[in-house]
């Protein structure tokens, strides 16, 4: 997949997820309007329910009045439709009365009265707590009365107030609160009001949407996820693709030279001038050997990663000296670094040396170490091998003073088919699967590796095998 198809999915992908976390962000907005609107109209609703309640009781106290001494000892259930006039009350017909100008002072009378006196403070409280609790308001409401003409509280939350602590300046809250509703409201002048407000109206209103929040963000965060996860493994797949890509360029590359080789020696051979002299013969059939064999060891090297790759990989487990395969892949080393000029120097501490693992293997990863090691210096390489006991085991410490990595480098170093990159240097040559095949048997044998390196000053590589059992 090319870089621009990569560069579209992804601004696609992101203009997707802003937009969706946008619309998620409108639709909460709309749900907090809608709640808290819900809200207030349920809050003034329960007040005016309330405020209603109030009068109707001394509509009903007027009403006893007027039964027990000035409509006439008329009963109750006889009460119909009230008409207006200058004469005495009297019974008109079934359902209808006649009342005199009486019942209209004694309204005045009741209406005259302090706002304190017209209402029940505990009767209040209990009814708008009752009503509350049935719409569903389960949050504490601060309320108080509030008498229009002496303009102070007359009560809060139902307890009475003190003159000095009723001042409106001591209840600025209810002042500035969101409800009010009037008391009397079919008064001439309204005598008092409801005033309330809500302390936690906010924390209730957000509370219940909490639900939707949470599952719009973990719904985000899901899909964020993915994409971040399907991004990671585009651009993981693109780079293998191009390690392997490398990978084939570098095998043809590593089998081109041997049958280059193979070739003009095997032409060499079948030549007359050649073959009638055995010296020259036994010298290019020497030559094709090696040859073979060298390409015979970079397929054995590719099969053993497949084999490693598809679990198939099985151990010969012994006791393994580990000094004793040091110092002999040093001396195969040694054969390719001194006619550079180089040194290879061992420095074998450890004491006990003897881990249980496999010798093959064991002798293949210490090979891959030195000949990494080997590659990556400059001319006259210089290269230590040290073995020491720690806690865990046996630590092997491969040094060279080469090229170094960089961190990001470091990162990748163990990863299949990745090389390091050599600016403009092409004589370093190989798969990419050394070290690799280096970490995947530490790990098989149950050990650690470890990588130290900075450009320019050479890198060293350290591994760790843990002792071996007593039997």
């Amino acid at each position: 997949m090319s870089k621009k198809s990569i560069y579209l999915i992804v601004g696609l992908i992101v203009i997707s997820i802003v937009g969706l976390i946008i619309l998620q962000l409108q639709l909460i907005q709309t749900g907090l309007e809608v709640n808290k609107e819900r809200y207030d109209r349920a809050v003034q609703s329960v007040l005016k329910q309330v405020a209603d309640e109030v009068e109707d009781t001394e509509e009903d106290e007027i009403r006893l009045t007027l039964n027990n001494g000035y409509a006439g000892g008329v009963p109750e259930a006889m009460y119909g439709e009230l008409i207006i006039g200058d004469r005495s009350a009297g019974l008109l017909s079934a359902g209808t009365i006649r009342i005199s100008p009486n019942s209209f002072r004694l309204r005045a009378q009741f209406a005259s009265r302090n706002l304190e006196e017209r209402i029940d403070r505990e009767s209040i409280h209990k009814k708008l707590t009752k009503e509350l609790r049935n719409a569903g308001i389960q949050d504490e409401l601060e309320y108080g009365i509030y008498d229009t003409r002496q303009q102070r509280f007359i009560s809060r939350n139902g307890r009475l107030l003190s003159p000095a602590g009723s001042d409106t300046s001591r209840h600025a809250d209810l002042m500035q609160g969101d409800y009010v509703v009037s008391l009397f409201d079919n008064d001439p002048a309204i005598p008092g009001e409801i005033r309330a407000y809500s302390p936690d109206k906010n924390s209730v209103i957000y509370s219940s949407l909490y639900g939707n929040f949470a599952a719009s963000v973990v719904f985000v965060l899901i899909i964020l996820g993915c994409f971040v996860y399907t991004i990671y493994v585009i651009l993981r797949q693109k780079k293998v693709s191009e390690m392997k890509t490398d990978f084939i360029n570098n095998m043809t590359h590593e089998f081109k030279t041997p049958i280059a080789t193979i070739s003009l020696a095997t032409d060499s051979i079948v030549s007359p001038r050649i073959s009638n002299d055995p010296s020259k013969v036994q010298r290019f059939a020497r030559i094709i050997k090696q040859e073979n064999k060298r390409m015979n060891d970079q397929v054995e090297k590719v099969l053993q990663m497949a084999k490693l790759d598809k679990s198939r990989l099985n151990l010969n487990l012994t006791a393994v000296d580990l000094n004793a395969v040091i110092q002999s892949a040093v001396e195969y080393i040694c054969l390719q670094v001194e006619p550079r000029g180089g040194t290879v120097i061992t420095d074998l501490q450890a004491d006990p040396y003897v881990v249980e693992g496999d010798l093959t293997h064991l002798s293949s990863l210490i090979n891959n170490l030195l000949d990494n090691a080997n590659k990556y210096s400059p001319e006259a390489p210089r290269i230590i091998v040290s073995t020491r006991n720690v806690a865990r085991g046996v630590q092997i410490s491969v040094t060279d003073h080469g090229l170094g990595m960089t961190r990001e480098a470091r990162k990748n170093i163990f990863d299949r088919f990745y090389r390091v990159h050599t600016g403009d240097r092409h004589d370093v040559k190989g798969f990419g699967l050394g070290l690799s095949y280096v970490k995947t048997i530490t790990e098989v044998h149950n050990g650690s590796i470890e990588v130290k390196s900075e450009p320019g000053k050479g890198s060293s590589f350290i591994v760790t095998f843990p002792y071996r059992q007593p039997d």
